[in-house]
């Protein structure tokens, strides 16, 4: 079980000597407890407070990357049940699965369709992570083939390598040397080769059982021929079986301490129909799947699956923001318009959209708020006339425009006097509420 900060300090130095980066050794005590800091930021802890603290601090399910590179992706590292607790760590792997039964023309497609799958969403680039190659054929040529087109035409994608047999995983893991890849198949019948296999290639190791007492089993037998990266499959296939499982073992792992399920979960989502596959994922997303695979990556399917891992993995506490800065939208002139808001992620990229529609090129001046809306700041304090005037004063955005005119939102039409009071010589014009209206206004603007 994870130990307090007041126990964690009882085996530190107590010396206070900041070589931590902390004022004493208490403080880095607390933050150790919580798993913000890494027990190697002390350099005089003894080696036996080491090796118990060591034990302590590690993460109850281990991290594991997939991959290496630029599109190397982490997965487990988890230490709560809900996100309201604290912040989930590592965001699900989405992987899209190839057969080696596949067309070459479907297996080019679907490669494709991974490597162009990235798309912007308030900020964040999101995208399909990884290819999974299964092995339907279980013919070892026929997995090589595979492994070696992937490997060719996305060298940089990480890659899960699903197959039994291990003839035809040493035949694909040779095309991904130094690369990390997860090798998945490991069972009862074949433990020890895959578990050898997955030593010698530096590979992670993905065991496969039916029902979690199997999976135990499974998972130490595998730890003691000396794998320590592991990825489970309970054998979920159903929904139910899914968020059973699934929650299960987050639950030994994290409240229990059980060392043989504190690994990250793979949950396949593959489904004939689309929608129904859909809605499998988001089961898996949502409830503690670290990698889910996926048969296709249609666009529409893509932009759900982002959308709802991208929220439940931001931070509840940790509003998402923007730089504070004046944006240029459409190349604007002098004479463009200026407006402001605040530096919301979601008002940001809502209003700047709406923006871009209307066609009309526009300077959009984005005022750190920490993250709020642009009603929560302003009740908070943080979206105040004095605070706009500063910063429009300071932004520099004065010199670039031929009218002192600044459009705020109209929900805070309230500060528009104060705000020419602050803004000598400036015209206050009140916006429209809602950001929809934005591009049917700056048009009428220019009309």
């Amino acid at each position: 079980m994870a130990l307090t900060g007041v126990e964690i300090f009882k085996m530190l130095p107590k010396t206070n000597c900041k070589k931590c980066g902390f004022p004493t050794c208490l403080a880095f005590a607390m933050q150790l407890a919580q798993r913000k800091v890494s027990l190697d930021a002390c350099p005089d802890v003894s080696e036996d407070a080491k090796q118990k603290l060591g034990d302590a601090s590690a993460p109850p399910i281990r991290p594991i990357t997939i991959g290496a590179g630029a599109r190397a992706v982490k997965v487990g590292e988890e230490t709560v049940m809900f996100r309201h607790e604290k912040k989930f760590v590592n965001p699900s792997i989405l992987a899209l699965a190839i057969k080696d039964t596949d067309s070459g023309d479907v297996i080019a497609a679907k490669i494709n369709d991974c490597l162009v799958s990235e798309i912007d969403r308030v900020g964040q680039k999101l995208k399909i992570d990884a290819l999974c190659l299964i092995n339907e054929s279980n013919d070892a040529e026929k997995f090589e083939a595979l492994a070696k087109a992937a490997a060719e035409k996305a060298p940089a994608v990480a890659v899960i390598l699903c197959t039994e047999n291990v003839d035809a995983a040493k035949a694909a893991i040779a095309h991904f040397s130094g690369k990390k890849p997860l090798l998945y198949g490991a069972t009862e019948a074949n433990a020890q080769e895959m578990a050898n296999l997955a030593k010698s290639s530096g590979a992670s190791l993905g065991i496969k059982a039916v029902g979690l007492d199997a999976l135990s089993t499974l998972s130490d037998k595998i730890k003691g021929f000396g794998v320590e990266d592991i990825v489970l499959d309970s054998g979920a296939k159903t929904a139910k079986d899914m968020l059973e499982h699934n929650t299960y073992i987050r639950r030994a792992a994290l409240k229990k301490g059980n060392k043989s399920l504190g690994f990250p979960v793979i949950n396949v989502a593959i489904r004939d129909n689309n929608m129904l596959e859909t809605l499998i994922a988001g089961l898996g997303i949502g409830k503690y799947a670290s990698i889910v695979v996926l048969s296709s990556a249609q666009k529409w399917k893509n932009l759900v699956m982002f959308t709802l891992r991208q929220n439940i993995y931001t931070d509840p506490q940790v509003p998402m923001q923007v730089e504070q800065k004046v944006y240029e939208i459409g190349n604007p002139k002098a004479e463009s318009p200026l407006m402001i808001t605040t530096n919301f992620s979601l008002t940001y990229f809502i209003v700047a959209g709406e923006v871009e529609n209307s066609k009309v090129p526009a300077w959009l001046a984005i005022m750190d708020c920490e993250g709020l809306s642009v009603l929560t700041a302003w009740a908070a304090g943080k979206f105040t006339a004095a605070k706009i005037a500063a910063f429009i004063k300071e932004s520099g955005i004065e010199g670039k425009i031929a009218n002192k005119e600044l459009i705020i939102p109209g929900y805070v039409a309230i500060l528009s006097g104060a705000l020419e009071e602050k803004l000598e010589g400036w015209k206050i014009t009140v916006g429209p509420r809602e950001a929809n209206a934005l591009p049917s206004y700056l048009k009428s603007r220019t009309a």
